[in-house]
C-alpha cells in the first residue's frame, strides 16, 4: 500500500479543488491561501508525478486528459474520507466541524435568519457558511453539505427534508392599488391588470400558479415590471404599483395591518414545501440533523 506525505495530500486536494472550482482564484479563496501559492503547489505536483494536470489560460482553468482521470478517482476517495469522519458525529458530546450550505434568498429570510442565534447559541463549535444562490447550483461540484430549495426543484437524486408545511401563494395588493384599478375576480381578469413579474434564477419569467386540482391553471400576467428578489417585489405591491403574486407567510405581516389585502383568495395556490436536501450516499454532515430540528420548530411556532 502506498503511503501518502502530509505534503502529497494536501497538493492533491488543492488539485481537486481548483477542478471544483473551475478557477485558481476561488479555489485560494476556499483554501484560504493566496492563488500564487496554489500555482506554486500545482508545479510541484505536475513535477512529482511527471504529468501535466491542468491548461490554464486566462479566463478559465481546464483539466487535461490526464488530469481529468485523476481527479474522478480523487472525488471518491475524498468523499470516503469526509464520510468516515463525519461518521465520528455519534461519538461526540456535541457537533463539531464545518457545514456549508446553498439557499434561495427567500429561505434566508424566512428560515435560516430566524433560527441563526438559537443556532450559534446551541451549537458553538459549528463553523456556518451560508451562499445565497436564487439560481439552481450543483451542491456536489461546488462544494456544499447541504442545500434549501422549494420541493419542486429539488434535485431527485438528493435526499430531501421538508422544512415547512405546504406553502401558499396568494395574490395581493395596496389598498390604494385596488381602490383605483379595481380587484380581479378570476384569473382571466389578469389581463387586464398591472402584475408584477418575478424573474427566476435560470433566467425565465414566473408563470403564476392560480388555484388547486381540477380548479388551476398557470398563465404569464402583463406587467412593466419585473424583480429577481421578493423583496422588491412586495415593496412595489406596497407602493401600489400592481398585483403581486407572493408567499402568504412572507407577507402575513402586511396582511395583518391592512398594508397589502388579498385578491382572488379563492385562486390561492398550495405548492410544496421547502426542502433541506443533500447527497444520498453522504453521512449528515455535523450540525445538519439540529439546524433541520431548529427550523421546523420555529415553522410550528408561526
Amino acid at each position: 500500500m502506498a503511503i501518502f506525505t502530509r505534503t502529497e495530500l494536501a497538493e492533491l486536494n488543492v488539485f481537486s479543488t481548483i477542478c471544483r472550482k473551475k478557477s485558481f482564484r476561488l479555489a485560494a479563496a476556499e483554501l484560504g491561501v493566496s492563488t500564487s501559492a496554489l500555482s506554486h503547489t500545482m508545479r510541484s505536483l505536475e513535477e512529482r508525478l511527471g504529468v501535466k494536470l491542468l491548461n490554464r489560460t486566462n479566463r478559465s482553468v481546464v483539466p487535461t486528459p490526464a488530469g481529468i482521470a485523476l481527479v474522478s478517482q480523487l472525488d471518491q476517495g475524498f468523499e470516503y474520507i469526509r464520510s468516515a469522519v463525519s461518521q465520528l458525529e455519534e461519538y461526540r458530546n456535541e457537533p463539531i466541524g464545518h457545514l456549508r450550505l446553498n439557499i434561495p434568498r427567500d429561505a434566508l429570510d424566512l428560515l435560516m435568519t430566524p433560527v441563526m442565534e438559537s443556532f450559534a447559541k446551541n451549537y458553538p463549535k459549528i463553523a456556518l457558511e451560508v451562499a445565497v444562490n436564487n439560481h439552481q447550483v450543483d451542491i456536489i461540484n461546488e462544494g456544499f453539505d447541504a442545500g434549501i430549495r422549494y420541493g419542486e426543484i429539488t434535485p431527485k437524486d438528493m435526499i430531501a427534508v421538508p422544512l415547512t408545511d405546504k406553502l401558499k401563494w396568494v395574490v395581493v395588493a395596496a389598498p390604494e392599488y385596488i381602490k383605483k384599478h379595481g380587484s380581479p375576480t378570476s384569473p382571466a381578469e389578469l389581463k387586464t391588470h398591472h402584475c408584477i413579474n418575478m424573474r427566476l434564477g435560470n433566467g425565465s419569467i414566473y408563470h403564476w400558479e392560480l388555484g388547486n386540482d381540477n380548479e388551476r391553471c398557470e398563465l404569464m400576467v402583463p406587467g412593466q415590471y419585473i424583480f429577481s428578489e421578493t423583496s422588491m417585489i412586495i415593496n412595489a405591491a406596497l407602493a401600489g404599483l400592481g398585483l403581486a403574486y407572493c408567499l402568504e407567510m412572507q407577507i402575513d405581516p402586511h396582511l395583518r395591518n391592512g398594508t397589502l389585502q388579498s385578491v382572488m383568495p379563492h385562486w390561492a395556490h398550495l405548492s410544496e414545501p421547502f426542502m433541506m436536501y443533500y447527497p444520498s450516499r453522504r453521512q449528515l454532515q455535523p450540525g445538519l440533523r439540529p439546524l433541520i430540528a431548529l427550523i421546523k420548530a420555529q415553522q410550528h411556532r408561526l
